[in-house]
């Protein structure tokens, strides 16, 4: 396979980007090619530096960044030689299998739609966010790329993320929930009650409504929903889970005996602390396009590019984007024949 790495927009600049391709390189034989695409003289000076060759590597200049500060749409179009414009643009030409950008969440989101365009059937792609579990982990989606929604989007996106939980995350048979508040068919807003009817029309393991408290209980691998939404659930769980383990070190500190408790249970949270690494899943992917795109963090150091190559990897051999669209096909031709039928 071949990736297009954006090595420009992240937190820590291209060094910390251009160390995780070469973990990947030395990890996963698979990888054909990797481009990194961004300032040739800034990618050319760190290669020196970490004395790293390998003939599967690639550079592809691009003169300007986009930055984060930057608005999206307006931002691509006065920067038109950007690295996050040129990595896609590999991916739209055939010249690469995927992209991997840790830069502007809203300018990838944008330079995706508008260079690969959805699949057919599709109207809005969504950003898929992996989130760890006790026991396994569920995907959040959309978690920020539409923030308005209609009932088909959430269909299309409970199948997209069922799709991926299998063929990338290795669920057998994803229970997919709508997130609401209660769990009743005819609990939640206009959207998710018209959603509620599409999805059980579908062929995936739908399971009906899920409530915020469910998420951790292993219930549900797929939860939908629109992007505002989902992206403040993402941020919720992201500030509680620092917020947690900050409180739990505080208390523990506080006098000799905790301190003392806290070596007992030292490797428990160790292990918890570990789950909740979101590094282990590199980022989120952008499902619904003509290409395969994956969004890393923007603070992603060298752990999290690594996975994150390493999963788009698997959606690429997965097919995931030819799955999905026969699925969306399937579904679409279901109630395209049904508003006829009526």
């Amino acid at each position: 396979m071949r990736i297009a790495v954006d090595v420009m927009g992240g937190d820590h600049g291209c060094s910390v980007v251009i160390s995780g391709v070469k973990n990947a390189l030395e990890k996963i034989e698979s990888i054909r090619e990797i481009i990194l695409v961004g300032n040739e003289v800034e990618i050319e000076t760190e290669l020196k530096k970490l004395g790293f060759r390998d003939e599967r590597l690639k550079v592809v200049h691009a003169g300007e960044v986009l930055l984060m500060e930057d608005k999206p749409v307006e931002g691509l179009r006065k920067k038109k030689d950007c690295s996050i414009l040129k990595a896609v643009d590999l991916v739209k030409d055939k010249q690469a299998d995927a992209v991997i950008s840790t830069g502007n969440t809203g300018g990838i989101v944008a330079a995706s739609t508008i260079r690969l365009r959805p699949l057919p059937g599709i109207d809005r792609p969504c950003i898929a966010t992996v989130i760890p579990t006790s026991k396994a982990e569920f995907v959040l989606l959309d978690s920020g790329a539409s923030v308005e929604c209609r009932p088909l989007h959430l269909l299309h996106f409970a199948i997209m993320g069922s799709v991926y939980a299998q063929k990338v995350l290795g669920h057998s048979n994803p229970r997919v929930g709508i997130l609401s508040n209660g769990t009743e068919e005819n609990k939640g807003n206009d959207l998710t009650i018209e959603a509620f009817k599409l999805c059980k029309k579908a062929k995936i393991n739908f399971i009906g409504n899920v409530e915020g408290y469910d998420l951790f209980r292993d219930r549900v691998d797929v939860v939908v929903c629109d992007g505002f939404v989902g992206n403040i659930v993402l941020k919720t769980i992201e500030g509680f889970a620092r917020g947690m383990m900050g409180w739990i070190k505080e208390e523990i500190s506080r006098n000799p005996k905790r301190m003392l408790g806290g070596l007992l249970v030292k490797n428990g949270l160790m292990t918890i602390k570990r789950r909740m690494d979101p590094d282990l899943y590199g980022g989120a992917p952008l499902l619904g396009l003509n290409g395969t795109v994956m969004k890393a963090h923007g603070s992603a150091r060298e752990k999290a590019i690594m996975n994150a190559i390493r999963l788009t990897g698997e959606a690429v051999k997965s097919n995931i984007n030819g799955l999905i669209l026969n699925k969306v096909s399937e579904s679409n031709t279901l109630i395209a024949a049904e508003k006829q039928a009526a």
